[in-house]
């Protein structure tokens, strides 16, 4: 079947070429009856936009590359949803990549290698820093999310106030009269090779310690638990080594909803629950804490807002190349659920925001 051509809906709807182009692009002044006469043709013919040619016309390619570190962590897997949607808006393409916080990955992602010609690379580095990406080979515009930047990074960068957001968490605990709050996520220097990002996890720490100054409680460092990871397991162990304490701590703070799920678990396997004997919140918001049991108290980002930001930055770098970077901070919010609050009100089943199912 021959394509269908702008030729072969200006005749259908009795206009010119210019006129089904501006239809379909949203551009010009159009009448309201012209319009529906050009969309009616559209839809009779059936015909679809030649999208890469679009694109050639205008001297790129409609691709973006997003390299995150580990695509199987919910948080990053609902985050690159978010990119792949935010880019669709924008009518460009997105080719998926993981990192696995190696900088020989990374390092080969900044600079093109293998990739196809793309218009632009939005990235979460964790090996690299400022001065390895100032000089990689490839030229297209890098939008940067997360921390892992110096304050003179020649990059735009998007990022969720990590401190702030432990803050929350800490105080919220605070709020419920737990007073022997333990953390778990601190960074674990012996495993330099972790895909745990660094920066995050000493942000939530000091947020944890402001939290406790700010309500008078004291720092006790026995209460503080490394991990290798921000996975399930280490939440897990953690936890178990907190319970083994000779004073076991009242709450818990997590550096992200994988560790506190885990942390559920030890408190299950244990004949303990939460929040009656220890109380949990994590960050993160990742659906699967919506349907735990019970539900799990998260700090919320704001995952599509940081999503549609840092395309917006990315088109704006290409379109400016030569204009300053720019910085963004998206907000997040505390959600009390069943694991700090015995009261909450459990998730109930509803349309989500694509039709799907989904806790709310």
């Amino acid at each position: 079947m021959a394509r269908i051509r702008l030729q072969d809906v200006a005749e259908r709807a009795g206009v010119s070429i210019k006129t089904v182009s501006n239809v379909v692009n949203g551009k010009g002044t159009i009448t309201d009856a012209t319009r529906l006469r050009v969309q009616e043709a559209v839809a009779e013919l059936q015909y679809r936009p030649n999208v890469a040619a679009r694109h050639l016309r205008h001297g790129n390619s409609g691709m973006i590359a997003v390299a995150l570190p580990e695509l199987t962590q919910p948080y990053f897997a609902e985050l690159a949803s978010e990119l792949v949607r935010a880019a669709k808006a924008q009518q460009l393409t997105v080719l998926l990549a993981q990192t696995d916080g190696r900088a020989d990955s990374e390092r080969a992602i900044s600079d093109g290698i293998d990739m196809p010609l793309m218009d632009g690379l939005i990235m979460s580095p964790l090996a690299l820093g400022t001065e390895d990406l100032r000089h990689r080979a490839d030229s297209s515009p890098l939008v940067l999310l997360g921390e892992h930047i110096g304050d003179d990074s020649p990059f735009s960068h998007v990022a969720i106030d990590n401190q702030a957001a432990a803050v929350a968490a800490t105080a919220h605990l605070i709020e419920l009269g737990r007073r022997r709050i333990a953390a778990i996520g601190a960074k674990d220097y012996s495993h330099p090779e972790s895909a745990t990002p660094l920066e995050t996890a000493n942000l939530r720490l000091a947020g944890y310690h402001a939290a406790l100054a700010d309500a008078g409680l004291p720092a006790r460092p026995e209460l503080v638990r490394q991990v290798e990871d921000f996975h399930r397991a280490d939440g897990a162990s953690a936890m178990h080594a907190l319970l083994d304490l000779p004073e076991p701590p009242d709450a818990v703070f997590c550096f992200n909803d994988l560790l506190a799920l885990g942390a559920l678990r030890a408190l299950r396997d244990r004949g303990l629950s939460a929040p009656q004997d220890v109380a949990v919140i994590g960050i993160d918001d990742i659906e699967e804490g919506r349907f735990s049991s019970p539900s799990l108290s998260t700090v919320a980002p704001d995952k599509r807002s940081l999503a549609e930001v840092a395309i917006s930055l990315l088109l704006e770098r290409s379109a400016h190349p030569d204009a300053p970077p720019r910085s963004a901070v998206t907000e997040h919010r505390v959600i009390a659920r069943e694991s700090t609050a015995a009261t909450a009100v459990p998730p109930q089943l509803g349309p989500g925001p694509d039709g799907g199912r989904t806790g709310v």
